[in-house]
């Protein structure tokens, strides 16, 4: 079947560019204002907004998945990590919604690195997405995550999808420690091979970058929302 991404997907994304386009002054040749997005996009996370267009296209996904998992010998689903099935509003938002901050971990005023804040294993889940992977499980769909934390997080990554309710999946795969790739892309669409090769459909791919989703390898990708930051 054609990869492509859900209808819900493409009007969100439609509505993250309107959203944005409204922090710009209204005068012409004006330019845009960070300082001005932020607050827009803090009250789009704040006000109920963000989490309605998420459920949207997590519902979309869960339809097809419940649908086209009985016609398919081994169904599974691939998860994406940050921003999909976990959430790290704290650390973004102690950083000025800046993901790639370094060094230790100060919350709540921040700065907040990154990687300090992955070993407290302290992301809640993203409910939507929750509710998704239990509901695939339930018809029997082997589920996935691929995500771009790298092995030196493992433990933690392990722990902190324990602790938010996701149980019973086959596979956290994770970047080798310290590397690098051009894209996102250039590392999940092998894994993403490599998993078809062991004799699995994968039905759906979710994730909150157009990284995530790229490349194939999946009959649909569904784009969650992610107005916050982007990852090549």
């Amino acid at each position: 079947m054609k990869n492509r991404f859900s209808v819900s997907a493409k009007l969100c994304a439609a509505a993250l560019v309107a959203l944005l386009a409204a922090c710009a002054p209204g005068m012409p040749g004006s330019t845009y204002n960070l300082g001005e997005a932020r607050v827009k996009l803090v009250a789009y996370h704040d006000d109920g907004a963000y989490m309605r267009d998420f459920a949207r296209v997590d519902a979309n996904a869960l339809d097809y998945i419940t649908r086209r998992a009985p016609q398919v010998k081994k169904p599974a689903i691939v998860l994406d990590v940050d921003e999909t099935s976990l959430s790290n509003w704290p650390q973004l938002q102690a950083n000025g919604l800046d993901l790639e901050v370094k060094g230790p971990c100060s919350l709540p005023k921040g700065p907040c690195g990154f990687h300090a804040w992955a070993q407290r294993s302290a992301d809640k889940p993203l409910q939507p997405t929750l509710d998704l992977f239990r509901a695939a499980r339930k018809t029997g769909v082997t589920v996935f995550f691929i995500t771009g934390r790298d092995e030196t997080v493992r433990a933690a990554t392990e722990k902190n999808l324990h602790l938010a309710g996701y149980r019973g999946w086959k596979k956290l795969i994770l970047r080798p420690a310290h590397s690098k790739t051009p894209s996102a892309a250039d590392y999940k669409v092998p894994e993403r091979a490599k998993i078809e090769k062991m004799g699995y459909t994968i039905i759906a791919n979710v994730g909150d970058q157009p990284s995530d989703l790229a490349g194939g390898h999946a009959e649909r990708a569904y784009l969650v929302p992610n107005p916050f930051y982007r990852i090549p």
